[in-house]
């Protein structure tokens, strides 16, 4: 879907991103992934300097020169998993939003450049779509792993909402809590989908090619949200994914909209 030079600038930041999420979500003790996280840090600084100590840096670097993506995304990226080291709770939306931008819209805004898109000066706008496109997901993710995520101590739905349905993670899964459980999972779902709405306009800003992986990507997450309310909100019993052949009938949209034969 992607010409070679951006298919290889994509698949330097992934290696970067798969990286800095290994070190957060690998074996080991907190105070070591800490201490590890701090060292990628460093070793990033470094290689925005020319200074290369990992096999992905050159490219790397080569990458954000070539493509003008702002640094802070990359840093945010590294602060972002940082976060997922310790219990994770939050208050209120509003503290939420800070950890989400960091681990989802901030990866969005790094691809951005490497996309394109059609009008330069559209950029201010695209960065403001891109920005709900990466809540949205985040989001998106945060309803699905709900379950896992209470195991390992982390609760990423605002603990100020929970309280207002009467809904605290000890209860999810008691009989007795399911109909607040699912009034508290119909109102996540809304505001994630009401990002989904928002971060939409960002396809047609998008370059052909960009506007072809953005299609794939945004449609495979939004149907991941779809699933989730399909199920009645039963995100526990098991995974819940998008099965192969709705993936394969958003891969068959990539190209007619590279072609502009579909919006």
């Amino acid at each position: 879907m992607l010409p070679r030079p951006k298919r290889d600038a994509m698949t330097a930041l992934y290696a970067f991103m798969r990286v800095t999420d290994d070190l957060a979500d690998g074996p080991g003790e907190p105070a070591a992934k800490r201490a590890a996280l701090a060292a990628w840090r460093d070793r990033l600084t470094a290689a925005l300097d020319g200074r290369y100590t990992h096999r992905v840096h050159a490219v790397l670097d080569q990458v954000v020169r070539t493509y003008d993506i702002p640094a802070r995304h990359l840093y945010d990226v590294l602060n972002g998993v940082e976060t997922d080291l310790d219990p994770v709770s939050f208050a209120t939306f509003d503290d939420l939003y800070p950890y989400c931008y960091r681990v989802a819209s901030a990866v969005g805004l790094a691809c951005l450049p490497v996309w394109g898109l059609r009008d330069p000066a559209a950029w201010p706008v695209a960065r403001k779509y891109a920005e709900a496109v990466g809540i949205a997901f985040q989001l998106t993710n945060i309803l699905r792993d709900l379950g896992e995520d209470r195991a390992a101590g982390r609760v990423y739905l605002p603990a100020d909402e929970l309280t207002r349905f009467g809904c605290p993670p000890g209860t999810w899964c008691e009989p007795t809590s399911r109909e607040a459980f699912r009034a508290m999972m119909r109102f996540q779902v809304a505001r994630a989908a009401g990002y989904y709405d928002r971060g939409a306009a960002l396809g047609p800003l998008l370059s052909p090619e960009g506007r072809a992986i953005f299609g794939v990507m945004f449609g495979v997450y939004r149907q991941l949200l779809r699933e989730i309310e399909a199920r009645d909100y039963d995100v526990f019993t098991t995974r819940v994914r998008v099965g192969r052949l709705a993936k394969l009938r958003l891969m068959m949209t990539a190209w007619p909209r590279k072609w502009e034969w579909i919006t």
